[in-house]
């Protein structure tokens, strides 16, 4: 066989957008809909960035009726005279990666929008986009399809449609469809997304609307009280030990504002923000804010003779279980990991939060002291439950030696390599028992179950690690877990990086599936936000023609568009579940890489995941009844 080349003729260059289409994870992170809703994040943003300079009051999103997205703001819009590249500077923003406004430090001190790829990267992603600019009196428009331009420059300057006394920048864009999986929006976590802005942002209104049929709505957000009114609202039903306490101050250009408050619940629920942008994996802000609250509490708790000397100090969990708390930043010049921003980098931004952090809450704790021995109580509380769990999880760990395998039905791969390992969590012994004879041997591990498993949501830990189904899968994850007191969970040593949730296609098949990443979520998240669970889609049909080929069909839309487009007679064979397949087809059908359907299970906004997740799973029975109400056109029925 002959060898490839290599040479001079093997570089492609990817003129204008088309590295952004080639390539579109590398700029929003997927193709999903946490993509597709991130292409309105960054024009939004980008209104925000106006907001920030102190040029915007008022934004309007608006989801239209034709499945596009309308972002409109007031601040002085996208500059539209002559570039020095010969054309308008409001061409040169949309249609070239990283140009922009926020380089130098001057048209804009921060900016969520950074990297100067948000706009032109829609652009790109957009079957069309179409943009109008409000500025010196007169209305300038331009118009893309696939990033390509199709009006016409007049003498390198945008066409005028009329005179207007308004400012601001117009655009309207629609995902295209060649791209995305799905081009319809995911209109709550717009809104989530929409409301967490206002409360960051205190003198900002932005108006949502949604015009899709059936979804008509109208809403205004506007929080004067900032990030206060979000903790609040994020505490609302739960018994508070405080009131909220706030504080901000600034260093080297870095603003600095925090807002926390104590509930009498176990949990620790901290959010960090740097230029507006939720930094979901959190990072060096929050590191800062997070070690200098312990060592206050700990300093104080000796001061005021609650620790004694032989007492060794609290943990950080200790300090911060109970703790509702936003870190917002604002930075000249931040770091990110990652191109979708959500990790925080930059050193100089824990030393800043750490430095207000301390000097703040030194002020703050000397004259409330009441409300500090209530934290320091809290921190007690936490700490003596923490030993009694250690005690019992030790206990537990010896007996069961936390072995590969406790209960002896995990059928595990050959391989060692984690990254082509996969394991596939299956619902019963029958299916169990066909996917160890279908499987791959070298690669996939496959691990039955018996039914529903415990719902951790309702449960306290010495029964979750007593529960022998979760015990056996955190055994061969082999990656530890993290919750309420402790945190054992190394993602380096995960065995397998695909956890597949292969239960039947049914309504108790989905009931598994929420109990299994109920478990997952609040026990190993970082499993969800690194992209290694998901849920695997058997077929509910295998339809057999008289004449032609035989055909699995996942779902009843599936069925019915086979039904308009079939005219011949044709069996129909239901699968009731897992078990009724043999090992062949479900090899062809659920386990073969080549064939098979996979859904990865993604996390779009963390707050409003954890809310409803104890909405859901909870025991508070009247705001699930209404969830369900609201959300019933939504669901799936099993036929």
């Amino acid at each position: 066989m002959a060898k490839a080349q290599y040479n001079a003729d093997s570089i492609t260059v990817l003129e204008g957008l088309e590295a952004v289409r080639k390539r579109p994870g590398m700029y929003i992170g997927g193709v999903g809909l946490k993509g597709l809703n991130h292409l309105i994040y960054e024009v939004l943003d980008n209104s925000v960035d106006e907001h920030l300079a102190g040029f915007c009051t008022q934004i309007w999103v608006t989801l239209e009726e034709d499945g596009s997205c309308t972002v409109r703001d007031n601040g002085r819009g996208i500059p539209v005279e002559m570039h020095k590249k010969g054309v308008s500077a409001e061409r040169v923003v949309l249609s070239t990666l990283h140009a922009g406004g926020k380089f130098d430090n001057q048209a804009y001190k921060t900016s969520g929008g950074l990297h100067g790829v948000g706009s032109s990267v829609v652009n790109a992603l957009s079957e069309h986009m179409d943009i109008k600019v409000y500025k010196n009196g007169c209305i300038h428009h331009d118009a893309y399809e696939r990033g390509i331009p199709v009006v016409d420059l007049v003498d390198g300057l945008l066409p005028v449609l009329g005179r207007t006394r308004e400012t601001g920048t117009e655009i309207n864009f629609l995902p295209d469809g060649e791209i995305f999986e799905r081009t319809r929006f995911k209109a709550d976590w717009l809104k989530s997304r929409i409301h967490e802005t206002a409360y960051l942002n205190p003198g900002l209104t932005i108006h949502y609307a949604n015009r899709r049929k059936g979804e008509e709505e109208k809403v205004t957000f506007s929080e004067p009280d900032g990030i206060v009114a979000y903790v609040k609202e994020v505490n609302a039903g739960k018994a508070p030990v405080h009131d909220p306490v706030y504080f901000k101050g600034s260093m080297d250009s870095i603003e600095v504002e925090a807002a926390f408050q104590f509930v009498d619940t176990f949990e620790e629920n901290i959010s960090g923000f740097c230029n507006n942008i939720f930094t979901q994996e959190g990072g060096t802000h929050l590191a800062g804010f997070k070690t200098k609250f312990t060592m206050l509490i700990n300093s104080y708790a000796r001061e005021l003779g609650i620790l004694k000397e032989k007492d060794s100090n609290f943990t950080g969990a200790d300090t911060r279980n109970g703790m509702t708390a936003i870190v917002a930043i604002k930075h000249p010049d931040p770091i990110f990991e990652g191109q979708t921003k959500t990790k925080m980098a930059s050193a100089d931004a824990a030393k800043a939060v750490s430095a207000i952090t301390g000097d703040e809450l030194q002020l703050y704790f000397d004259r409330n002291l009441e409300v500090l021995k209530g934290i320091i109580g809290c921190a007690e509380k936490s700490a003596k439950i923490r030993k009694a769990e250690e005690k019992a999880r030790t206990n537990m760990l010896t007996k069961s030696k936390f072995s590969f395998d406790s209960n002896g039905k995990l059928a595990n791969c050959e391989s060692r390599e984690p990254e082509k390992c996969e394991i596939f969590i299956v619902e019963g012994d029958s299916a169990g028992g066909s996917a160890k004879t279908a499987r791959n041997r070298m690669y996939q591990a496959i691990l039955p179950i018996r039914g529903k498993i415990l719902n951790v949501e309702k449960a306290s830990m010495d029964k979750v690690l007593a529960n022998a189904e979760i015990k056996t899968m955190i055994n061969a994850f082999g990656c530890g877990f993290s919750e309420g007191y402790g945190n054992d969970f190394d993602i380096s040593k995960l065995r397998y990086h695909k956890i597949i949730l292969m239960t039947d296609a049914d309504v108790d098949g989905s009931h598994i599936d929420t109990l299994l990443l109920t478990f997952l979520y609040r026990f190993m998240p970082d499993l969800i936000y690194n992209g290694h669970v998901y849920i695997a889609m058997p077929p509910l049909f295998k339809v057999i023609p008289k004449k032609g080929e035989e055909q699995y069909l996942y779902d009843e839309k599936e069925l019915e568009r086979y039904r308009k487009t079939h005219t011949g007679e044709f069996t129909l064979q239901r699968y009731k579940g897992l078990g009724e397949m043999d090992a062949g087809q479900l090899w062809e059908t659920t386990l073969d890489p080549e064939n098979r359907v996979l859904k990865r299970v993604e996390i779009e906004d963390a707050r409003l995941a954890s809310e409803i997740t104890e909405m859901l799973m909870g025991s508070d029975v009247p705001p699930r009844r209404q969830f369900i109400y609201d959300h019933a056109e939504e669901a799936e029925i099993d036929a």
